[in-house]
C-alpha cells in the first residue's frame, strides 16, 4: 500500500508514524478519535502470538491527549472523574472514567500526572477535548484545556522490558506498573509509562515532537527486532481475553461504571465534587437492572470479531446483547463480553446468542477470561534475557 493511494481525505489524521507502518507491512486501517489506526498487519492469530510470546510494537497516536493546566488543574481534573485523585502523585498514571451528569460513561482513558496541575487525559475514542473545554467555560476556574503534540506507541508483551532496556538502559528497569518517566531516546523528547492495552508486560512511549515520529519508530524496530519485535496492532483476542473495554462497543454514554463492575472506580464518599456524583449515587442505591458478563459461546471457532451486537435471549425473552467476541486460539474457546439483565448475570446460566449464522448456545462465565489479577502486565520486568515460551 502506498500513501498516496490512501485515505479519505484530510478531515482523517495521520499519525506521525503512518508512512512507517505503511513499510512495515500495515494493510488496513480503521478510525478513532478521527484518526487512521492500524488494524491489520497480517493474520490476526499471528499477531496475537507475536504479542503474547515475543513483543509487538503497536501505533496508537489515536489515543489523543488532553492537557489541563491552571492554578485549578488538579481541583478540574477531579471535577470530571469519580475516582479518587486526591492522593495521586507526579508520575503516577492511573485509569479513570469521564462521567456525565446521568452517569454514563463518555470516556475512559489514563490520567497521567505531569504536575501538581499539569495532567493528561490520554484518550479512548471520544471527543473529550470538547467536553473539557465545554465544562471549563462554565466551571469558574483558572484552567487551560487544549491537545499537545503527543503521539503514543505501544511497546508490548513478553520481551518488551529487554527491549526497553536495550534502548534506555538500566534505569528503566525499575519502573513502576502504572508510573512514568519524563526520558529521552537519542534526544527525542519522550514521556515512558508501564501501561497499555493488551493485558502484558508493556510500555507506551509518548513522543512529544510529531517531527521525530519515523525516526522513534525505526529506532525502536531496529533495536528490538532481533529480540523478537514485530510490528502489530492492539489484538482484539487479548484485550476480550482480558476483559478490557472498547468504548463504543462495551460502554458507552449510557453505560454506568457500575452495570461494568467497575465501582472501585467511583468514590461516593469524598468531599470533592465531580459530574454525576447525584446520578451515581441513586444508582449505587437502586442498584443496576443489567451487569456486563463474559460468556463462553459454543460451536466451531468464529473467523473473526463480531461486527454487529448480537442478541441473547434467556427462557425465550431477549436479554442483553453480546458487545465484543472473538475465538481465542490459547483457550480454545468462543469468548465474549455481554451486556444482560442481572436475572441472567448468574455464573453457570446458559443462554442463546442469535449470531448471523443461527442461536448458538452460550455460558455465563467469570471475566477477565485470562489472568484476572493482570500478573503479567503488572510483574517486574525480566532482568534477564530468559523469557516464556
Amino acid at each position: 500500500m502506498q500513501s498516496q493511494d490512501f485515505g479519505f481525505g484530510t478531515q482523517i489524521r495521520k499519525s506521525p508514524y503512518f508512512e512507517a507502518t505503511l513499510r512495515w507491512g500495515a494493510q488496513g486501517f480503521s478510525v478513532y478519535n478521527h484518526m487512521y489506526i492500524p488494524r491489520d498487519f497480517g493474520d490476526p492469530e499471528q499477531n496475537f502470538w507475536n504479542l503474547t510470546n515475543d513483543a509487538i510494537l503497536c501505533d496508537v497516536g489515536v489515543e489523543r491527549q488532553v492537557e489541563i493546566t491552571g492554578p485549578d488543574a488538579a481541583r478540574f481534573t477531579q471535577m470530571l472523574t469519580p475516582r479518587d485523585l486526591s492522593k495521586m502523585s507526579v508520575g503516577q498514571c492511573k485509569y479513570v472514567l469521564i462521567t456525565n451528569a446521568e452517569g454514563g460513561i463518555l470516556n475512559d482513558p489514563i490520567l497521567l500526572k505531569l504536575g501538581e496541575n499539569h495532567f493528561w487525559l490520554s484518550l479512548a475514542d471520544s471527543d473529550i477535548l470538547l467536553w473539557a473545554q465545554g465544562v471549563a467555560v462554565h466551571s469558574g476556574m483558572q484552567v487551560s484545556i487544549s491537545e499537545p503534540d503527543v503521539s503514543p506507541l505501544q511497546l508490548q508483551g513478553p520481551k518488551s522490558g529487554e527491549i526497553m532496556r536495550a534502548l534506555f538502559g538500566e534505569e528503566i528497569m525499575d519502573l513502576r506498573y502504572y508510573w512514568f518517566r519524563e526520558m529521552e531516546l537519542d534526544g527525542i523528547p519522550l514521556i515512558v509509562s508501564r501501561t497499555g492495552w493488551s493485558s502484558e508486560l508493556g510500555y507506551e512511549i509518548y513522543l512529544r515532537d510529531a517531527a521525530y515520529g519515523d525516526a522513534l519508530w525505526e529506532r525502536i524496530m531496529a533495536v528490538g527486532l532481533p529480540m523478537g519485535l514485530k510490528p502489530g496492532h492492539t489484538s482484539t483476542i487479548r484485550r476480550i481475553e482480558g476483559g478490557m473495554l472498547s468504548y463504543h462497543a462495551d460502554a458507552d454514554i449510557h453505560t454506568n461504571p457500575f452495570e461494568l463492575g467497575l465501582g472501585r472506580l467511583v468514590n461516593l464518599d469524598m468531599e470533592a465534587e465531580f459530574i454525576g456524583k447525584f446520578a451515581l449515587q441513586r444508582i449505587r442505591d437502586n442498584g443496576v437492572a443489567r451487569k456486563q458478563v463474559g460468556l463462553i459461546i459454543d460451536g466451531e471457532p468464529m473467523q473473526g470479531p463480531n461486527t454487529a451486537f448480537w442478541t441473547v435471549h434467556h427462557n425465550g425473552e431477549a436479554v442483553g446483547k453480546v458487545t465484543s467476541a472473538v475465538y481465542s486460539p490459547r483457550l480454545k474457546k468462543n469468548i465474549a463480553l455481554a451486556m444482560v439483565s442481572v436475572d441472567a448475570a448468574e455464573l453457570g446460566t446458559e443462554l442463546q446468542v442469535l449470531m448471523q449464522t443461527g442461536e448458538t448456545v452460550a455460558t455465563v462465565v467469570e471475566r477477565p477470561f485470562f489472568d484476572p489479577r493482570k500478573s503479567l502486565a503488572a510483574a517486574s520486568a525480566p532482568q534477564t534475557a530468559q523469557f516464556r515460551a
